[in-house]
């Protein structure tokens, strides 16, 4: 195990976002030892108290115990919610299809709380437990930089160098509790996801083993008969579940209710990281999946061809500045200006079939829907001139058919094509030779 090596007195306050687990537990005691600093906690309530509400008074009390000045635990769901998990579901955003952002978008929120009370204490430095494989510490650095040039950065797991084996032996050593389920995975968890890593998941070629998983059934033993939802959006922001109106936290916390139930969410996952490594990844993300599918199919419904093409790039991009740490950067506001202006006609009701881990758009509707079965239906009453095709479709596929033909037309008079021409330069040189 690492020394800690001399001690340092260059801050006289320290600021850690602690999450109650090993790691930031066993940081608390390295701070105090190598900077003999005053430590200060933090800890952002972001909704993940689903298996035990009482968590937070737990951390609070951990905190304590392991001699820290002074902790905050700060409700942040409603924020949280409003302020970022929206902009994600009106974004569509699913990094490489797959990961919806849940712990990405907190990052930034955290950061910028830390900031905050981090000037109301006069505290010189904040840590945090990121590793320097992840993305986490680009999400929280330079958020925290942009906004709080002056304030030192701590990264303690980069400094002392533990493995995770290591940091157990050190948690013993300095009789640190530590919970049981984390000493074989690490998990984070807030309102819109739980992330799962470590142990076993690393190996790519292994099936991820059942007790990796905490907040939703198997989809095998999910119940035999489907369920259907009914979510009602305004603007692109979900405001309706089975047309009760709920708050934005409880609607989401309902979402996740109905979607363990059903094994929905579940996602395995080979992620690339923004810091160049591929990492094996094991989610479970009810809420935000089935948000997501429903919001996508019904921005869909109300936007033109020309729309929604754009609109998948303007997603894709906004997706990977927020999931690489970005949070900050103009472009996402320019792209999120974009965003909204699209969202003004998500509005309608979208109907989703929940069945042993999928969750399915079954019917959608919005006063602003494209659909005309008038125009649309194959039945004789159809109003749409069948007759226009005559005319549209030699001027649609013009230039391909002339770039079809003169293709074919200089390879008949070079009776090959440029790779054939090629090899029988090759041959003639060497012959010459």
């Amino acid at each position: 195990m690492n020394q800690l090596g001399p001690k340092k007195n260059k801050y006289n306050k320290i600021l850690l976002m602690y999450s109650g687990g090993l790691d930031t537990s066993c940081m608390i005691k390295w701070l105090q030892d190598k900077y003999s600093s005053e430590v200060y906690t933090f800890t952002a309530d972001l909704g993940q108290e689903f298996v035990d509400p009482s968590r937070f008074e737990e951390i609070e009390e951990k905190a304590y115990n392991l001699g820290v000045k002074k902790h905050y635990t700060i409700d942040l769901k409603e924020k949280f919610v409003c302020d970022y998990l929206f902009p994600t579901i009106k974004a569509n955003g699913l990094y490489q299809g797959i990961y919806p952002l849940s712990t990405a978008v907190g990052r930034p929120l955290i950061a910028i709380e830390a900031i905050k009370i981090a000037r109301q204490e006069k505290i010189e430095a904040i840590a945090h437990g990121c590793t320097g494989k992840g993305n986490d510490q680009i999400r929280f650095n330079v958020t925290m930089r942009a906004y709080a040039p002056n304030i030192e950065i701590l990264q303690p797991i980069i400094e002392w160098n533990m493995g995770r084996d290591e940091e157990i032996k050190y948690a013993q050593l300095h009789e640190i509790p530590i919970q049981k389920q984390n000493k074989k995975y690490s998990v984070d968890e807030n309102l819109f996801g739980r992330s799962v890593e470590c142990d076993v998941l690393e190996y790519p070629e292994i099936e991820p083993p059942e007790d990796c998983y905490s907040w939703t059934v198997s989809p095998e033993n999910a119940p035999d008969n489907p369920e259907y939802i009914q979510i009602h959006f305004e603007k692109g922001m979900p405001i309706q579940l089975n047309d009760k109106s709920l708050n934005c936290v409880d609607l989401i916390r309902e979402l996740h209710n109905i979607g363990c139930k059903h094994g929905i969410g579940r996602v395995n996952h080979m992620e690339d990281r923004a810091i160049g490594l591929k990492s094996r990844e094991i989610y479970e993300i009810p809420a935000a999946l089935i948000l997501i599918k429903a919001h996508k199919d019904l921005e869909k419904f109300v936007c033109t061809k020309h729309e929604n093409s754009f609109k998948t790039i303007v997603d894709q991009r906004w997706t990977e500045l927020a999931y690489e740490g970005l949070w900050v950067d103009p472009l996402r506001d320019a792209l999120e200006a974009f965003i909204n202006v699209i969202n003004e006609k998500v509005t309608g009701e979208v109907k989703v079939k929940l069945f042993k881990g999928s969750a399915s758009v079954v019917s959608r509707e919005s006063p602003y829907g494209l659909y005309d079965i008038n125009l649309a239906t194959y039945d004789t009453k159809s109003t749409f001139n069948q007759k226009l095709s005559y005319g549209f479709i030699p001027i649609w596929g013009l230039q391909s058919e002339i770039g079809f033909q003169v293709r074919n037309t200089a390879k008949s008079i070079t009776g090959s094509t440029n790779n054939d021409q090629m090899e029988e330069v090759i041959k003639y040189e060497t012959k010459k030779e």
